[in-house]
């Protein structure tokens, strides 16, 4: 049995803010701005409420600048920063997760039924405290497929199909993905999972390590040993995936069962 934790959600580079995370538990998972116009995903920044105060996700930012786009140099605002879709990916509700960066592929590509997914994003606190990366939720592994660039045509399609509710193939056209020089990895969930009611589980430490000039963002020391993390490294600035050799039920018993949680469920009694 394996979990892979892995890095998702809006952030300073794609939305220019993060979600929130309030004294009481609640958080806001944020989705990452599409790359792209042309697809099937009905969110937008519009109408993604969010649960740590009034208003959507558009309120977080006042313009976008979604990378690759056609031109390279469209600025969304106003009224069309509203209307622009989400990459929603993870789908916590269809339970489906897609991946295409490499540091990734390999890792997801080996779960198995039953192994697990987790997800970490950025969150920050409304009283502008230290952001901090945070697991938001988890799924149990139902099914795993890789799409591969140089597959045939039928082949992109049929697989495309039977993951119609992944962010990246509502994205595709005609069988071809979105990047269709990537390998992408396509994961269907099952119960237990979801994303977190309340109380994220706090991954991260912001400190100068011995021999650095400047702090960055490490894995807490607790929470490698909790879960016993094999791959990844200790540096969090770039949403490394971790491998951790902890079995699916051991992770779920520290973790936690999405929608079940309470504060007392909290992994070594701390979520901020």
């Amino acid at each position: 049995m394996t979990v892979v934790l892995a890095g998702i959600g809006a952030d300073t580079t794609n939305l220019g803010a993060l979600g929130g995370l309030a004294e009481d538990g609640r958080f806001d998972y944020v989705p990452i701005p599409e790359k792209t116009r042309h697809t099937s995903e009905s969110e937008t920044l519009g109408s993604w409420p969010l649960r740590t105060r009034e208003g959507v996700a558009a309120d977080l930012a006042t313009t976008i600048s979604p990378r690759p786009i056609t031109d390279g140099e469209t600025r969304i605002s106003g009224a069309a920063l509203d209307e622009w879709p989400f990459h929603r990916d993870p789908n916590f509700e269809a339970l489906t997760y897609g991946e295409h960066r490499g540091g990734y592929v390999s890792r997801l590509r080996s779960l198995e039924p039953g192994d697990i997914v987790g997800f970490y994003a950025g969150l920050r606190r409304p009283d502008g405290d230290r952001a901090h990366r945070y697991l938001l939720g988890y799924f149990t592994v139902g099914t795993v497929d890789v799409l591969e660039p140089d597959s045939p045509l039928d082949q992109r399609r049929a697989l495309l199909e039977a993951h119609s509710d992944n962010a990246h193939a509502k994205r595709a056209r005609d069988g071809n993905a979105y990047l269709e020089d990537k390998t992408i990895v396509l994961i269907d969930g099952r119960e237990p999972g979801g994303l977190f009611d309340r109380y994220p589980i706090r991954l991260s430490e912001y400190y100068v390590k011995p021999g650095n000039e400047r702090a960055q963002y490490y894995l807490r020391e607790e929470i490698a040993d909790a879960l016993s993390v094999t791959a990844g490294g200790e540096n969090m600035m770039y949403k490394p995936a971790y491998r951790c050799s902890v079995s699916g039920e051991a992770f779920r018993d520290l973790v936690g069962i999405p929608g079940e949680r309470s504060s007392a469920d909290r992994l070594l009694t701390e979520f901020d």
